[in-house]
């Protein structure tokens, strides 16, 4: 009986060679979720995949694989966006790493997630069309929390439910998800303050059209706060750093 196979968008996450000419890569795809392949010859022939199988490429893929947590076979990958723009310029380049390496935390093989797909899709398009890469990435992680069932608190204090217009001054508690007011007891040992301005440009960035979301522009006190309070709650999250993050800040300070 013949191996079945599939056709579908992806984008390359991650890779290891394999052997001498081949490669094992891991896509997130828009029909499947996770996949992981071989690609045979990949390194060998560089002209059967080219740039398809590159970190963060998004590629049209054909595959066959005879049970769904096998490895797949990769029988073709064409290129439908390799980001030219973005792997013009280190920062931009390292942001989409990091974007790939948090999709790669935040799913599970062979589990679908369409939104999850369309937001890396929409993320990486801002980034190639000229956003600027801290606040894109601000952006991606909150929605990517949202999509991924983890979406904190901010529009009000989880222990009274006062509004932001309410409260005095706001606290970000990683453990319980989400902003407790100043009101709300005295000891905010743990909790990192956060001004309700950026508190409320986060919230507009989570609910805007991605066509809008340029208009959006962070104050240097709001990006700080904001990569603050987010990393710090990823952190809490996945147990860890994403080791992307490490070079991303290292060519912020560097760049």
């Amino acid at each position: 009986m013949k191996t079945p196979s599939f056709k579908t968008q992806a984008f390359v996450l991650r890779f290891i060679n394999y052997g001498e000419s081949d490669r094992i890569v891991t896509f997130f795809t828009s029909e499947f979720g996770k996949l992981r392949g071989i690609a045979k010859g990949a390194r060998r022939s560089r002209k059967r995949f080219s740039n398809a199988i590159e970190p963060f490429s998004h590629s049209s893929l054909l595959f066959s694989r005879k049970r769904e947590s096998g490895l797949a076979l990769i029988e073709n990958c064409d290129i439908i966006n390799h980001y030219p723009a973005i792997r013009t310029d280190l920062r931009k380049t390292m942001a989409a790493s990091y974007l790939i390496d948090l999709t790669d935390h935040f799913t599970i093989e062979s589990k679908k997630s369409s939104g999850i797909f369309q937001l890396l899709d929409d993320f990486l398009a801002l980034l190639e069309r000229g956003n600027g890469p801290e606040e894109t990435v601000r952006f991606f992680e909150l929605r990517l929390l949202m999509l991924s069932g983890y979406e904190p608190t901010l529009e009000k204090c989880f222990i009274c439910n006062r509004s932001l217009d309410e409260i005095p001054a706001a606290f970000f508690d990683a453990k319980r998800g989400g902003i407790r007011c100043s009101l709300c007891g005295r000891d905010n040992q743990g909790g990192i303050p956060v001004s309700t301005g950026t508190l409320k440009t986060l919230l507009m960035g989570k609910q805007i059209e991605t066509n809008r979301i340029h208009r959006l522009v962070l104050s240097g006190n709001a990006l700080r706060e904001s990569r603050e309070i987010l990393r710090h709650f990823i952190h809490h999250i996945l147990g860890k750093e994403p080791k992307s993050l490490q070079v991303l800040d290292e060519i912020g300070r560097i760049v």
